[in-house]
């Protein structure tokens, strides 16, 4: 699924068509079009635009246009993937299809040198939006300082995965990243977000940054030390203790009742 680490694979990837012209807009499906868009207004605002720079701010994936125009957004969901020029910014994803179908293409791009860009979605969990409100977001996981995490965590007693996975308090964080960064911090999720202390609060800023750092190196969100050991019978490959399976946020958590307190 995408996570911050993919979502950067996906902007480091499309570096590759700033500073082209569009050509042509491909939207065939008019649910993958969010806040009101259609093809045709979509087609109106991006074509003849150059797109100038690429940008991320967690999952969201955004190209700025020239002339002051629009700035077009990206989402990925569960499902998607960007393909450009025929090339896929990741090889594969957890819980979708990898099959380079026309039919999974839900949006794209056409540039005047005849490149292409592509969302490549199976199940439909992407989206795509002109001038997103980034000020919804919080501070990006790759990014954070110190005190922007405390802030994010402060006065709730929200559990603390549930918290992290809130994009509006800290952009970026999914399922498989927050459980690795916990993991290593030696947090348990379900801790009532504002009960970490300070040393806590430090451990776990270093731990988040060096995690989600370390999954991009690695190449996915589905590469962590922990990621093989989610599974029932699964133990912590830290102290071998089974893992404890649980729901937090409203999503499948594993964590470590040994070491993760």
């Amino acid at each position: 699924m995408p996570e911050l680490p993919e979502v950067e694979a996906y902007r480091r990837l499309g570096e590759r068509v700033v500073g082209r012209r569009v050509a042509q807009v491909v939207a065939p499906d008019a649910w993958y079009l969010k806040r009101g868009l259609t093809a045709a207004a979509l087609t109106a605002a991006m074509e003849g635009r150059r797109l100038t720079a690429v940008r991320r701010t967690g999952k969201l994936r955004m190209y700025d246009t020239d002339d002051d125009g629009p700035v077009l957004g990206l989402r990925f969901g569960m499902s998607g993937r960007l393909v450009v020029d025929g090339a896929a910014g990741v090889d594969s994803l957890l819980y979708s299809s990898d099959q380079a179908l026309d039919r999974f293409d839900r949006f794209g791009l056409r540039f005047d040198n005849g490149g292409q860009l592509a969302i490549r979605d199976p199940r439909r969990l992407g989206g795509v939006e002109l001038d997103p409100v980034e000020a919804r977001l919080g501070p990006d996981a790759l990014a954070i300082g110190p005190a922007a995490l405390a802030r994010a965590l402060a006065r709730s007693r929200a559990p603390l995965k549930a918290r992290l996975l809130d994009q509006s308090r800290v952009a970026g964080v999914g399922n498989l990243a927050a459980d690795e960064a916990l993991w290593r911090a030696g947090l348990d999720p379900t801790r009532p977000s504002a009960s970490l202390t300070p040393a806590e609060l430090r451990r776990l800023h270093r731990h988040l940054r060096a995690t989600m750092a370390d999954l991009i190196a690695r190449g996915g969100s589905h590469r962590g030390e922990l990621m093989a050991e989610r599974r029932p019978g699964g133990v912590c490959p830290r102290d071998g203790t089974p893992l404890l399976r649980r729901t937090v946020g409203g999503r499948t958590t594993w964590s470590c009742p040994r070491h993760q307190t």
